[in-house]
């Protein structure tokens, strides 16, 4: 074992860098018999150190470029969050041939190519497991066990407050208002839940996916968004009558076109899927994460997708990576981007539609409505129709056709007048049971 330590500076020491610090003080020997090298905290850099009284207050600083910079300083732990000023300190680092162990999915889903590339001309290394489904391991199976198989599509529950919502909606009944106030007691949700509620969360960590997955450059703009807040109890209820259940997923796909063109399409948003599929029963705050690859076939990768020991324990695992990579002279793995497909736009991905349509009960509405899904090109699967008094409910399920196609017959129906309301519009994956 080399003697010379690996000296880590450790930018943010909040519910997760708080339990790095830790991990790093408790298991010392067994960190460097697996890094090959004593693997030492060099500072920990924070806004306030008199909130950290457990911690050495040597240790301590306010002044993290400073800390970045320092001369003893080998690896650059960020677990702060945000886009600036911490990509100018990783930026610094790389360049500097100090290696990065990040969980800044925001930072990753807008910057990673810049990270990339300086981390490329220093000859340092970049890692980033903990960015997506915490203690999962995921994203080196990507980058690493899967490098040499083709991956066709990555889909899967990425963020643990949203489930939980969805799950509690689903097994109580409650509506959404409801579920996301008992989310918040219980502490799965923030104070303010916006980045995870409206899909921003999710949305970072497919294009965090999508890239790695399909050697494509994927920024979190390419992704299209949306999230749960408009899910009602009406929808879920609607999901159980066909024998499914609604999730918020992240679904990274390779698209063929008919003529043989790759391109690449990211999205999250809400999915009724059946009770059978694997990501069904996947719930509370929980994530796991379904890949479909040609060779490997079909993978699911299930855990503890936050908290401040899971995350910690993919920060750890990155960090030893780093660490016997210094002490052996090797370099991880790098971005492959190689494949630079188009990331094709929303409207052209080809889904499927649940429309839920509450219409005048007389002779030929299905009729007129049924036209105007063939008049768009769209093709129905299956039709449930039940009467109430002067109206009727109308549930269609449709084949796959291109997302701006549904859209617009859903937007034609809704201004026939045999169509009282449009109650419901929600996208469908998987095969029917």
């Amino acid at each position: 074992m080399r003697s010379t330590p690996i000296r880590v500076a450790l930018l943010g020491c909040g519910t997760v860098g708080g339990e790095v610090a830790r991990l790093l003080t408790e298991q010392a020997g067994e960190l460097a018999a697996r890094a090959g090298a004593p693997v030492e905290l060099a500072g920990i850099a924070v806004r306030r150190p008199d909130k950290h009284p457990e911690l050495p207050p040597e240790l301590l600083t306010r002044n993290a470029a400073e800390l970045v910079a320092a001369d003893d300083v080998d690896v650059v732990v960020e677990l702060i969050g945000g886009i600036e000023p911490t990509r100018t300190w990783l930026l610094d680092a790389l360049r500097a041939g100090k290696s990065v162990v990040t969980a800044n999915k925001a930072l990753l889903s807008e910057n990673s190519a810049e990270l990339s590339e300086a981390a490329d001309a220093s000859g340092a290394d970049l890692y980033f497991e903990a960015a997506v489904a915490g203690a999962i391991p995921l994203l080196r199976p990507l980058r690493e066990s899967l490098a040499g198989d083709r991956i066709t599509r990555v889909m899967g529950i990425v963020n643990g407050t949203t489930n939980y919502i969805l799950s509690a909606m689903d097994s109580t009944g409650a509506g959404y208002a409801e579920a996301l106030d008992e989310a918040s007691r219980l502490g799965y949700a923030e104070a303010d839940p916006t980045a995870d509620v409206d899909g921003y969360d999710a949305a970072s960590k497919a294009a965090i996916l999508a890239s790695l997955a399909f050697h494509t450059r994927v920024t979190a703009a390419d992704v299209h968004r949306e999230g749960i807040a408009g899910v009602t109890a009406s929808d879920i209820t609607a999901a159980k009558m066909l024998n499914r259940t609604v999730k918020l997923l992240a679904i990274c796909e390779r698209v063929t076109s008919d003529d043989g063109s790759e391109s690449v399409s990211a999205r999250v948003h809400p999915v009724m899927i059946p009770r059978a599929h694997q990501l069904a029963g996947v719930s509370g705050a929980f994530n796991a994460v379904y890949v479909e690859a040609d060779a490997a076939g079909e993978l699911m990768f299930y855990g503890q997708g936050a908290g401040g020991a899971p995350t910690a324990s993919a920060v750890l695992g990155d960090l030893v990576a780093v660490a016997r990579n210094r002490v052996l002279g090797g370099l991880g793995p790098r971005e492959s981007a190689h494949a630079a497909l188009p990331v094709r736009p929303m409207g052209q991905t080809p889904t499927r539609y649940h429309v839920s349509l509450d219409v005048a009960d007389r002779p030929g509405v299905l009729a007129q409505v049924a036209q105007a899904f063939a008049a768009n090109g769209v093709s129905i699967a299956a039709v449930r129709q039940r009467d109430r008094l002067s109206t009727a409910s109308l549930v269609i399920v449709t084949h796959l056709a291109p997302d701006a196609a549904l859209e617009s017959t859903v937007d034609e129906i809704a201004k026939m007048d045999v169509v009282h309301e449009v109650v419901s519009v929600m996208r469908v994956e998987g095969e029917d049971q």
